[in-house]
């Protein structure tokens, strides 16, 4: 039985080679493109169910591809970035990626986080989250760490429920800004820094050493359970 089917698209062929024996040694159907044009013709011929993308492809952006491409597709997308691409991936984020890889990098590690995308996929329809310890009751809106009751705020409870429900997925300090005070708040990140803190303080054994509520610095937060990481 084959694996899920993922598009591969980098201009870079010594890099298309690399991932595609990686992943069709993982089990993965595996198509590739070196074109955003190329990209977008095979992903609308044949949907794929991961596509994992260069940001740089010598007839567009693939920040531009990830817009077109969840017009009408929900399938994860893993962008691939050179270091010193931060407006890039931010860029790429906001338009619907949902996580990103920094070159160089090894096939182990994309390997991780295309599984850790395809898991995310689907997302949960059951009433309570559980990640780790953490317990998130959508009905009661109750939060419980372990057997401890943890009191939150609204604002606190929304935040840490949008997280939950992308568990993993790196969301942007604007996209969270967006969905929890509104598009003229998406600038002030310094609201979102201190409800992180009020947050960590309450839910992480350590606040001073995060385990659930991670920061990547200058692009934006992911809350994981401590197991996978």
């Amino acid at each position: 039985m084959s694996g899920p089917r993922v598009l591969v698209v980098d201009d870079e062929p010594q890099i298309l080679r690399a991932v595609q024996m990686k992943l069709r040694g993982a089990g993965y159907v595996v198509e590739t493109a070196a074109t955003a044009k190329e990209a977008l013709m095979k992903a609308g011929m044949r949907p794929p169910e991961a596509l994992i993308l260069d940001l740089l492809l010598p007839d567009g952006s693939g920040t531009d591809v990830c817009r077109e491409f969840r017009r009408w597709n929900d399938a994860p997308i893993l962008v691939l970035s050179a270091v010193g691409e931060e407006k890039e991936k931010i860029d790429a984020l906001d338009a619907g990626a949902d996580d990103y890889v920094t070159k160089p990098f090894s096939g182990d590690e994309l390997l991780a986080r295309l599984r850790a995308v395809l898991r995310r996929a689907a997302p949960s329809a059951e009433p309570v989250l559980t990640i780790g310890d953490l317990r998130i009751d959508l009905d009661k809106r109750t939060v419980k760490m372990g057997e401890r009751p943890v009191s939150l705020t609204p604002i606190e409870y929304d935040l840490l429920r949008l997280l939950a429900e992308n568990e993993g997925k790196l969301l942007t300090h604007p996209m969270i800004l967006r969905a929890i005070w509104g598009p003229a708040f998406q600038e002030e990140s310094n609201y979102l820094h201190v409800h992180v803190s009020h947050l960590r303080r309450k839910i992480e054994p350590d606040p001073a050493r995060p385990r659930y509520l991670l920061n990547q610095a200058g692009v934006g937060y992911r809350l994981v359970d401590p197991a996978d990481t």
